[in-house]
Protein backbone atom coordinates (compact mmCIF):
# COMPACT_ATOMS: atom_id res chain seq x y z
CA UNK A 1 0.00 0.00 0.00
CA UNK A 2 1.05 3.48 -0.70
CA UNK A 3 2.37 5.54 2.30
CA UNK A 4 2.05 9.11 3.19
CA UNK A 5 3.28 11.35 5.95
CA UNK A 6 0.39 12.91 6.61
CA UNK A 7 -3.51 11.99 5.39
CA UNK A 8 -6.09 14.42 6.58
CA UNK A 9 -9.90 13.17 6.49
CA UNK A 10 -11.47 16.36 5.64
CA UNK A 11 -11.03 19.26 2.99
CA UNK A 12 -12.34 21.94 5.02
CA UNK A 13 -10.92 25.02 6.69
CA UNK A 14 -9.62 22.51 9.34
CA UNK A 15 -8.38 19.91 6.89
CA UNK A 16 -6.72 23.01 4.66
CA UNK A 17 -5.39 24.69 7.47
CA UNK A 18 -3.47 21.52 8.95
CA UNK A 19 -2.73 20.50 5.25
CA UNK A 20 -1.10 23.41 4.17
CA UNK A 21 0.78 23.75 7.97
CA UNK A 22 2.27 20.36 7.72
CA UNK A 23 4.00 21.37 4.61
CA UNK A 24 4.93 24.33 6.02
CA UNK A 25 6.31 22.89 9.07
CA UNK A 26 8.05 19.99 6.71
CA UNK A 27 8.71 20.77 3.39
CA UNK A 28 9.42 17.94 2.13
CA UNK A 29 6.74 15.99 4.14
CA UNK A 30 3.96 13.88 1.93
CA UNK A 31 0.74 15.03 2.73
CA UNK A 32 -3.12 14.12 0.99
CA UNK A 33 -6.29 15.29 2.04
CA UNK A 34 -9.27 12.93 1.37
CA UNK A 35 -12.80 14.61 0.96
CA UNK A 36 -16.11 12.73 -0.16
CA UNK A 37 -17.08 15.74 -1.78
CA UNK A 38 -16.12 17.29 -4.92
CA UNK A 39 -15.33 21.53 -4.35
CA UNK A 40 -16.59 23.56 -4.60
CA UNK A 41 -19.31 22.44 -2.67
CA UNK A 42 -21.52 24.27 0.11
CA UNK A 43 -21.42 23.71 3.63
CA UNK A 44 -24.19 24.84 6.40
CA UNK A 45 -22.86 27.18 8.20
CA UNK A 46 -23.27 31.25 9.04
CA UNK A 47 -20.16 31.86 6.60
CA UNK A 48 -18.83 34.61 9.38
CA UNK A 49 -15.08 34.44 9.36
CA UNK A 50 -13.25 36.06 12.28
CA UNK A 51 -10.26 38.23 11.28
CA UNK A 52 -8.25 36.24 14.15
CA UNK A 53 -8.91 33.24 11.77
CA UNK A 54 -7.60 35.26 8.70
CA UNK A 55 -4.21 36.19 10.68
CA UNK A 56 -4.14 32.28 11.35
CA UNK A 57 -4.40 31.69 7.50
CA UNK A 58 -1.84 34.40 6.84
CA UNK A 59 0.80 32.52 9.43
CA UNK A 60 0.43 29.97 6.67
CA UNK A 61 1.46 32.02 3.72
CA UNK A 62 -2.00 32.58 2.34
CA UNK A 63 -3.52 36.06 1.88
CA UNK A 64 -6.30 36.85 3.47
CA UNK A 65 -7.33 39.29 0.53
CA UNK A 66 -7.58 36.23 -2.16
CA UNK A 67 -9.68 34.50 0.81
CA UNK A 68 -12.22 36.83 0.74
CA UNK A 69 -11.87 38.44 -2.81
CA UNK A 70 -15.57 39.97 -3.60
CA UNK A 71 -16.85 40.04 0.07
CA UNK A 72 -16.94 43.73 1.78
CA UNK A 73 -15.45 43.74 5.43
CA UNK A 74 -18.41 44.23 7.93
CA UNK A 75 -17.46 46.41 10.71
CA UNK A 76 -20.70 46.82 12.97
CA UNK A 77 -22.27 44.12 15.45
CA UNK A 78 -25.48 44.40 16.65
CA UNK A 79 -25.92 41.88 19.85
CA UNK A 80 -29.18 41.54 21.78
CA UNK A 81 -30.01 40.27 25.03
CA UNK A 82 -32.39 37.86 26.51
CA UNK A 83 -33.95 40.23 28.40
CA UNK A 84 -34.03 42.73 24.90
CA UNK A 85 -30.91 44.76 25.57
CA UNK A 86 -28.97 45.73 22.52
CA UNK A 87 -25.57 47.02 21.91
CA UNK A 88 -24.44 48.00 17.83
CA UNK A 89 -20.81 48.73 17.76
CA UNK A 90 -18.03 48.72 15.56
CA UNK A 91 -15.54 45.82 16.04
CA UNK A 92 -12.18 46.37 16.93
CA UNK A 93 -11.34 44.99 13.14
CA UNK A 94 -13.83 44.15 9.92
CA UNK A 95 -15.07 40.55 10.14
CA UNK A 96 -15.59 38.81 6.57
CA UNK A 97 -19.22 36.86 5.88
CA UNK A 98 -17.66 34.55 2.41
CA UNK A 99 -20.26 31.96 1.44
CA UNK A 100 -18.53 28.50 2.58
CA UNK A 101 -18.76 27.31 -1.18
CA UNK A 102 -16.41 29.89 -1.91
CA UNK A 103 -14.31 30.34 1.19
CA UNK A 104 -13.68 26.33 1.72
CA UNK A 105 -12.58 26.07 -2.09
CA UNK A 106 -10.20 29.13 -1.97
CA UNK A 107 -8.67 27.90 0.96
CA UNK A 108 -7.99 24.37 -0.11
CA UNK A 109 -6.92 25.77 -3.40
CA UNK A 110 -4.29 27.68 -1.69
CA UNK A 111 -3.64 24.31 0.44
CA UNK A 112 -2.80 22.18 -2.34
CA UNK A 113 -0.61 25.16 -3.75
CA UNK A 114 1.79 24.21 -0.88
CA UNK A 115 2.02 20.95 -2.45
CA UNK A 116 -0.36 18.39 -0.46
CA UNK A 117 -2.42 16.02 -2.75
CA UNK A 118 -6.71 15.94 -2.67
CA UNK A 119 -8.50 12.91 -3.77
CA UNK A 120 -12.28 11.95 -3.59
CA UNK A 121 -12.43 9.35 -1.40
CA UNK A 122 -15.17 8.14 1.65
CA UNK A 123 -13.02 7.42 4.24
CA UNK A 124 -14.83 4.22 6.30
CA UNK A 125 -12.75 2.36 8.61
CA UNK A 126 -8.87 3.63 10.23
CA UNK A 127 -6.59 0.78 12.05
CA UNK A 128 -4.07 2.08 14.33
CA UNK A 129 -0.39 0.11 14.68
CA UNK A 130 2.28 1.38 16.54
CA UNK A 131 4.31 2.27 13.41
CA UNK A 132 1.26 3.71 11.11
CA UNK A 133 -2.40 4.16 10.81
CA UNK A 134 -4.06 2.17 8.07
CA UNK A 135 -6.82 3.73 6.51
CA UNK A 136 -9.72 1.41 4.57
CA UNK A 137 -7.15 -0.97 3.36
CA UNK A 138 -5.81 0.99 0.32
CA UNK A 139 -2.82 2.93 1.98
CA UNK A 140 -0.83 3.89 5.15
CA UNK A 141 -0.03 7.50 7.24
CA UNK A 142 2.11 7.79 9.96
CA UNK A 143 -0.42 10.25 11.19
CA UNK A 144 -4.14 10.94 10.28
CA UNK A 145 -6.13 13.94 11.28
CA UNK A 146 -9.50 13.65 11.69
CA UNK A 147 -11.02 16.98 9.99
CA UNK A 148 -13.87 15.42 8.96
CA UNK A 149 -16.49 17.42 10.94
CA UNK A 150 -19.26 16.91 13.18
CA UNK A 151 -20.55 13.57 12.31
CA UNK A 152 -16.66 12.39 12.31
CA UNK A 153 -15.66 8.88 11.16
CA UNK A 154 -12.11 9.47 12.56
CA UNK A 155 -13.47 10.22 15.61
CA UNK A 156 -15.68 6.92 16.18
CA UNK A 157 -12.92 5.19 15.05
CA UNK A 158 -11.00 5.72 17.76
CA UNK A 159 -13.67 5.41 19.96
CA UNK A 160 -13.90 8.81 21.11
CA UNK A 161 -18.17 9.30 22.19
CA UNK A 162 -20.45 11.93 20.92
CA UNK A 163 -21.28 15.09 22.85
CA UNK A 164 -24.09 14.34 25.07
CA UNK A 165 -27.37 16.30 24.04
CA UNK A 166 -27.00 19.59 26.69
CA UNK A 167 -23.56 19.86 24.68
CA UNK A 168 -24.56 19.72 21.06
CA UNK A 169 -26.58 22.44 19.64
CA UNK A 170 -28.87 21.79 16.33
CA UNK A 171 -28.76 25.13 13.97
CA UNK A 172 -31.09 26.05 10.58
CA UNK A 173 -29.25 28.32 8.28
CA UNK A 174 -31.21 30.03 4.39
CA UNK A 175 -30.41 33.09 2.30
CA UNK A 176 -32.74 36.09 2.45
CA UNK A 177 -32.63 39.69 1.87
CA UNK A 178 -31.25 41.26 4.49
CA UNK A 179 -33.75 42.18 7.27
CA UNK A 180 -34.86 45.91 7.47
CA UNK A 181 -32.02 47.46 9.77
CA UNK A 182 -29.18 45.27 9.03
CA UNK A 183 -27.63 46.09 6.12
CA UNK A 184 -24.16 45.77 6.80
CA UNK A 185 -24.62 44.88 10.54
CA UNK A 186 -23.83 41.50 11.63
CA UNK A 187 -26.34 40.60 14.15
CA UNK A 188 -26.30 37.86 16.81
CA UNK A 189 -29.85 38.11 18.63
CA UNK A 190 -30.76 36.14 21.76
CA UNK A 191 -34.36 36.15 23.56
CA UNK A 192 -35.73 34.34 26.44
CA UNK A 193 -38.09 32.08 25.28
CA UNK A 194 -36.70 28.90 24.69
CA UNK A 195 -32.77 30.09 26.17
CA UNK A 196 -30.49 29.69 25.21
CA UNK A 197 -31.80 30.04 21.86
CA UNK A 198 -29.98 32.64 19.25
CA UNK A 199 -30.76 34.17 15.52
CA UNK A 200 -28.25 35.94 13.30
CA UNK A 201 -27.81 37.67 10.43
CA UNK A 202 -24.39 37.70 8.79
CA UNK A 203 -25.09 40.59 4.96
CA UNK A 204 -22.87 39.19 2.13
CA UNK A 205 -22.84 42.36 1.11
CA UNK A 206 -25.06 42.48 -2.48
CA UNK A 207 -28.15 42.81 -0.26
CA UNK A 208 -28.49 39.21 0.76
CA UNK A 209 -27.58 37.55 4.35
CA UNK A 210 -27.23 34.26 5.91
CA UNK A 211 -29.74 34.02 8.18
CA UNK A 212 -30.33 31.19 10.60
CA UNK A 213 -31.77 29.93 14.46
CA UNK A 214 -30.47 27.59 16.83
CA UNK A 215 -30.28 26.00 19.93
CA UNK A 216 -29.46 23.19 22.20
CA UNK A 217 -30.41 19.20 21.33
CA UNK A 218 -31.58 19.17 24.74
CA UNK A 219 -34.37 21.40 24.47
CA UNK A 220 -36.01 18.58 22.13
CA UNK A 221 -36.40 21.06 18.66
CA UNK A 222 -37.36 20.24 15.63
CA UNK A 223 -36.93 21.64 12.35
CA UNK A 224 -40.72 23.38 12.76
CA UNK A 225 -39.57 24.68 16.28
CA UNK A 226 -36.28 26.25 14.34
CA UNK A 227 -38.50 27.60 11.46
CA UNK A 228 -40.71 29.80 14.16
CA UNK A 229 -37.32 30.48 16.06
CA UNK A 230 -35.86 32.49 13.36
CA UNK A 231 -39.67 33.66 12.78
CA UNK A 232 -39.46 34.86 16.27
CA UNK A 233 -36.46 36.67 16.13
CA UNK A 234 -36.10 38.07 12.52
CA UNK A 235 -39.85 38.08 11.09
CA UNK A 236 -40.28 38.28 8.11
CA UNK A 237 -37.51 36.66 6.93
CA UNK A 238 -37.86 34.84 3.79
CA UNK A 239 -35.35 32.57 4.00
CA UNK A 240 -34.45 29.86 0.92
CA UNK A 241 -31.85 27.30 0.92
CA UNK A 242 -32.87 26.22 4.30
CA UNK A 243 -30.45 23.39 5.78
CA UNK A 244 -29.81 22.30 9.02
CA UNK A 245 -26.69 21.18 10.76
CA UNK A 246 -25.46 20.04 14.27
CA UNK A 247 -22.78 21.88 16.50
CA UNK A 248 -20.90 19.98 19.02
CA UNK A 249 -20.00 22.87 21.57
CA UNK A 250 -16.59 23.35 23.08
CA UNK A 251 -18.10 22.58 26.23
CA UNK A 252 -18.24 18.67 25.33
CA UNK A 253 -14.47 19.08 23.54
CA UNK A 254 -12.78 15.15 24.53
CA UNK A 255 -9.10 14.87 25.35
CA UNK A 256 -7.44 14.64 22.40
CA UNK A 257 -5.88 11.19 22.56
CA UNK A 258 -1.73 10.36 22.61
CA UNK A 259 -0.43 8.49 19.31
CA UNK A 260 -0.80 8.74 16.25
CA UNK A 261 -4.70 9.85 15.39
CA UNK A 262 -5.70 13.59 15.71
CA UNK A 263 -8.92 15.41 15.77
CA UNK A 264 -9.36 19.16 14.52
CA UNK A 265 -11.91 21.42 14.29
CA UNK A 266 -15.77 20.31 14.69
CA UNK A 267 -14.72 16.87 15.00
CA UNK A 268 -13.10 17.68 17.79
CA UNK A 269 -16.09 19.39 18.85
CA UNK A 270 -14.48 23.13 18.74
CA UNK A 271 -17.41 25.00 17.99
CA UNK A 272 -17.59 28.47 20.50
CA UNK A 273 -20.92 27.45 23.18
CA UNK A 274 -21.81 31.01 23.23
CA UNK A 275 -21.87 32.09 19.34
CA UNK A 276 -22.15 28.77 17.61
CA UNK A 277 -18.79 30.08 15.61
CA UNK A 278 -16.67 27.51 14.63
CA UNK A 279 -14.37 28.68 11.77
CA UNK A 280 -11.47 30.07 13.75
CA UNK A 281 -11.29 26.95 16.26
CA UNK A 282 -11.12 24.45 13.20
CA UNK A 283 -8.25 26.79 11.23
CA UNK A 284 -6.26 27.15 14.72
CA UNK A 285 -7.16 23.53 15.74
CA UNK A 286 -5.87 22.53 12.14
CA UNK A 287 -2.66 24.49 11.70
CA UNK A 288 -1.40 23.04 15.23
CA UNK A 289 -2.54 19.39 14.26
CA UNK A 290 -0.69 20.03 10.94
CA UNK A 291 2.12 21.18 12.52
CA UNK A 292 2.30 18.68 15.49
CA UNK A 293 1.71 15.57 12.58
CA UNK A 294 5.39 15.71 11.03
CA UNK A 295 6.35 14.49 14.24
CA UNK A 296 4.94 11.21 14.00
CA UNK A 297 4.17 9.00 17.05
CA UNK A 298 4.59 11.94 18.92
CA UNK A 299 2.19 14.06 17.30
CA UNK A 300 -0.59 12.93 19.66
CA UNK A 301 0.98 14.94 22.51
CA UNK A 302 2.47 17.61 20.72
CA UNK A 303 -1.11 18.68 19.53
CA UNK A 304 -2.76 18.35 22.91
CA UNK A 305 0.33 20.26 24.31
CA UNK A 306 -0.21 22.95 21.77
CA UNK A 307 -4.08 23.47 21.93
CA UNK A 308 -3.29 23.76 25.18
CA UNK A 309 -1.14 26.50 25.31
CA UNK A 310 -2.85 28.47 22.71
CA UNK A 311 -6.91 27.53 23.60
CA UNK A 312 -6.56 26.24 27.15
CA UNK A 313 -7.49 29.62 29.52
CA UNK A 314 -10.18 30.49 26.68
CA UNK A 315 -11.75 27.68 26.68
CA UNK A 316 -12.32 27.39 30.41
CA UNK A 317 -13.52 31.18 29.98
CA UNK A 318 -15.96 30.22 27.60
CA UNK A 319 -17.06 26.89 29.21
CA UNK A 320 -17.49 29.38 32.60
CA UNK A 321 -19.73 32.24 30.44
CA UNK A 322 -21.76 29.70 28.46
CA UNK A 323 -22.79 27.91 32.34
CA UNK A 324 -23.32 31.92 33.37
CA UNK A 325 -25.49 32.51 30.59
CA UNK A 326 -28.12 29.92 31.62
CA UNK A 327 -29.30 32.93 33.49
CA UNK A 328 -30.57 35.68 31.31
CA UNK A 329 -29.78 38.41 33.41
CA UNK A 330 -26.59 37.72 33.74
CA UNK A 331 -26.74 38.08 30.03
CA UNK A 332 -28.64 40.91 30.32
CA UNK A 333 -25.75 42.47 32.75
CA UNK A 334 -23.25 41.79 30.12
CA UNK A 335 -24.50 43.41 27.12
CA UNK A 336 -25.98 46.69 29.08
CA UNK A 337 -21.91 46.76 30.49
CA UNK A 338 -21.35 46.39 26.39
CA UNK A 339 -23.16 49.12 25.44
CA UNK A 340 -21.76 51.33 28.19
CA UNK A 341 -18.07 50.47 27.23
CA UNK A 342 -16.57 49.82 24.11
CA UNK A 343 -14.05 47.79 25.85
CA UNK A 344 -16.10 45.81 27.24
CA UNK A 345 -17.59 45.06 24.19
CA UNK A 346 -14.20 44.33 22.38
CA UNK A 347 -13.74 41.50 25.05
CA UNK A 348 -17.08 39.94 24.41
CA UNK A 349 -16.57 40.12 21.11
CA UNK A 350 -13.61 38.30 21.39
CA UNK A 351 -14.70 35.93 23.86
CA UNK A 352 -17.42 34.46 21.10
CA UNK A 353 -15.53 34.84 17.99
CA UNK A 354 -12.27 34.31 18.43
CA UNK A 355 -9.73 33.13 22.00
CA UNK A 356 -10.59 36.07 24.41
CA UNK A 357 -10.96 35.98 27.98
CA UNK A 358 -13.67 36.80 30.94
CA UNK A 359 -11.17 40.20 31.27
CA UNK A 360 -11.74 41.77 34.94
CA UNK A 361 -12.72 44.70 33.13
CA UNK A 362 -15.69 43.17 31.73
CA UNK A 363 -16.65 41.20 34.96
CA UNK A 364 -16.76 44.47 37.22
CA UNK A 365 -18.69 46.53 34.61
CA UNK A 366 -20.98 43.56 34.21
CA UNK A 367 -21.78 43.49 38.02
CA UNK A 368 -22.47 46.93 38.44
CA UNK A 369 -25.27 46.32 35.87
CA UNK A 370 -26.70 42.89 38.33
CA UNK A 371 -27.88 45.45 41.34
Amino acid sequence: MEHWDVVVVGGGPAGAACAAAARRADPSARVLVLDRAEFPRDKVCGDGIAPEALDVLAGLGMDPKELTEGYPGVSRLRLRSPGGTTVERAMHRPASVVPRAVFDDRLLTAALSSGAVLRRHVVRRIDVHPTHVEVDSVLTAGVVVGADGAESVIRRAVGVPANRPGQLAIAIRGYAPVPAGLDGVQAILTTEQRWPAYAWSFPLGNRRANVGYGELVSGGVNREGLLAGLERLLPGVQAEDLKAHRLPLSTGRPRQPDGRVLLAGDAASLINPLTGEGIFYAVLSGALAGAAAVGGGDAGSAYRTGLRRRLGRHLMHSSTASWASRWPRVMDAVFRAAAGDQRVFDDVVRLGLAEGRLTGRTLTRAARHLR
